[in-house]
């Protein structure tokens, strides 16, 4: 796995993501639901995806949401607050499926995303939208950080260094409370494959839709341009179909 560069500064990784961009409006009239396998919703519907991707929602929806996101990226943490209600809903409607796709922006991301993905997909929605709702308490464990770790994390292979940031950022006890087991976040932290597969989706999306900073949404195969927010991208859902 490339080594990537580790931020000493929460402050620095809460703004190591894409801009907001503007607003936009629309209603919301859209296609008509498509009906969940009897006794569940489509937001229990979940899996991994080929490319690794974590989908939530009806497979064979007409709109397919991609997110390129990162867990130490602010801008994705808001996404995250701001569309967890309407967008739930318009997958539980069965014409949008959600697919969130790590993208490494730093170190950092490495340990939270192995950790949310520990559990599988089920899982990891509401995990993820929980480190996100917390970001700016585990990222500030950053300032914490002494000169002598930061020279210590430097000398680690990419395992090594995973579980120590882990155990600074007190993410293990984290998803610990949420219900993985230690031993099992153990493991997940401390399998290089998984580490080498978050390397190859982020530099994936940046070969197949040029993504250079999160959150980069992709409709149904096109990125969005200048679309970082809930309020930009509901309306593009709306018009695709959604």
């Amino acid at each position: 796995m490339k080594k990537l560069l580790i931020a000493t500064s929460a402050l620095m990784l809460l703004t190591a993501c894409g801009s907001k961009t503007g607003t936009g409006a629309s209603g919301d009239t859209g296609a008509a639901p498509i009906a969940a396998p009897a006794g569940t919703k489509w937001s229990e519907t979940t899996s991994v995806t080929p490319d690794g991707g974590m989908l939530m929602g009806n497979p064979n929806a007409p709109v397919k949401l991609i997110e390129y996101g990162a867990l130490t990226c602010s801008h994705c943490a808001e996404f995250s607050e701001k569309s967890k209600v309407e967008l739930k809903a318009l997958v539980d409607k069965g014409t949008v499926s959600y697919e969130f796709r790590t993208f490494v922006l730093n170190q950092l991301d490495i340990p939270a995303s192995l950790l949310a993905k520990c559990n599988g997909p089920a899982s990891f929605f509401p995990l993820a939208e929980q480190l996100f709702a917390s970001q700016r308490d585990w990222l500030g464990k950053t300032q914490d950080l002494t000169e002598a770790d930061q020279q210590a994390l430097q000398g680690m292979n990419p395992v090594q260094l995973t579980q120590a940031l882990a155990t600074k950022l007190g993410l293990v006890d984290f998803v610990q409370q949420r219900g993985v087991p230690a031993a099992k976040a153990q493991a997940c932290i401390a399998d290089a494959k998984a580490i080498d597969a978050l390397a190859a989706l982020t530099e994936k999306g940046m070969r197949e839709f040029k993504v250079q900073g999160t959150p980069t949404f992709i409709i149904n195969g096109v990125t969005q341009e200048n679309t970082s927010a809930w309020d930009v991208l509901k309306p593009k859902l709306m018009d695709a179909g959604a």
